[in-house]
């Protein structure tokens, strides 16, 4: 059985810091190290965080029969429910004790991106239902967006590159970045018998934003190898995002930056977090980067365009939506 009684200790990032060479120091060394660190001073203001929480809750707390009719479309917006995800299929007796909601970038059906896998109009809550909804989603989204941009310059500078080298219309001048809302019922998982918040994973993409409403529940284990696994809890910090690299980012660094295995140990409160995935766009090629690549150290990976490689690992983990047809 894993040890689950550690505390992470993460380092932290200041991106209102004027010490550049520091904060990309700081930054580095956790994504050598675990790939998981704070960020602080981000410019999303607590107050809104908090509203965006209290919307958060006030759909979830709609009847089921109100969320089913929002249920997750082929552009993979809306809602799923709970065990619709098995994130850890081999430990995982069933799905996640989680329910969700996907909201991606807005674009309206007449234009020509809106064809595209991962683009398109999402699905919203009537609005009579929940006046204030749409608009503060779509607000934190835009905010959310710019959190990842101030950070992914760090990560460049980090990486030898030039500081807006992910900010290329290939990759963050038209990502991929997809909001989701987190609501864990309260539940009391158990390993030793399969049940899990969230099972063990890493993410696929580029990078992660976390808010979390300040109940502990996020484990993360440094080196997946070692037997047996040892977990370590990341505490929520008030006015900070935990933020996450994620496999592609692994990939494109040669291994050298790391994408870690986390997942979600539910205590018996209820939880709501907001994970927030960014990756490139969706023709972006993602190889190599020349400054992660030598004679001793070749390419590991071989190249990949992001929407292939999306979809292939969003396909392996989610239930066929066919399965709802009956509800």
């Amino acid at each position: 059985m894993a040890d689950s009684n550690n505390l992470s200790n993460l380092n932290s990032i200041d991106l209102s810091s004027p010490d550049i060479p520091t904060s990309v120091s700081l930054l580095k060394q956790a994504c050598m190290e675990c790939g998981f660190f704070y960020v602080t001073n981000h410019g999303v203001s607590q107050e809104f965080m908090d509203q965006v929480f209290s919307e958060s809750k006030k759909f979830f707390h709609l009847p089921l029969e109100e969320k089913m009719k929002l249920l997750r479309n082929q552009k993979h917006r809306g809602y799923t429910p709970i065990l619709d995800e098995l994130l850890d299929p081999v430990n995982q007796l069933q799905g996640d004790h989680k329910e969700g909601f996907y909201i991606g970038i807005e674009l309206p059906e007449d234009d020509p991106d809106a064809q595209r896998t991962f683009y398109g109009p999402n699905l919203w809550p009537d609005s009579d239902i929940l006046p204030e909804w749409r608009q503060t989603m779509e607000k934190y989204h835009q905010e959310a967006l710019e959190v990842v941009r101030k950070t992914a310059r760090l990560i460049a500078l980090a990486l030898d590159l030039d500081f807006d080298f992910f900010e290329r219309p290939q990759m963050l001048g038209k990502p991929i970045a997809i909001l989701r809302l987190l609501h864990y019922g309260g539940q009391v998982s158990d390993p030793t018998k399969g049940l899990f918040g969230a099972g063990a994973h890493s993410d696929y993409g580029l990078i992660t934003l976390l808010a979390t409403d300040g109940v502990s529940g996020l484990q993360i284990c440094k080196d997946k190898d070692v037997r047996p696994q040892v977990w370590e809890y990341v505490e929520p910090v008030k006015g900070a995002f935990v933020v996450n690299l994620g496999d592609m980012l692994e990939r494109w660094s040669n291994g050298i930056f790391r994408s870690t295995l986390h997942r979600v140990l539910g205590n018996g409160q209820e939880r709501y977090s907001i994970p927030y995935f960014v990756e490139p766009s969706h023709d972006c090629v993602v190889e190599c980067l020349p400054t992660c690549q030598s004679k001793e150290n070749p390419p590991k990976f071989p190249p990949i365009k992001c929407e292939s490689y999306l979809l292939g690992r969003y396909r392996d983990t989610h239930t066929d939506l066919s399965t709802y047809n009956e509800h």
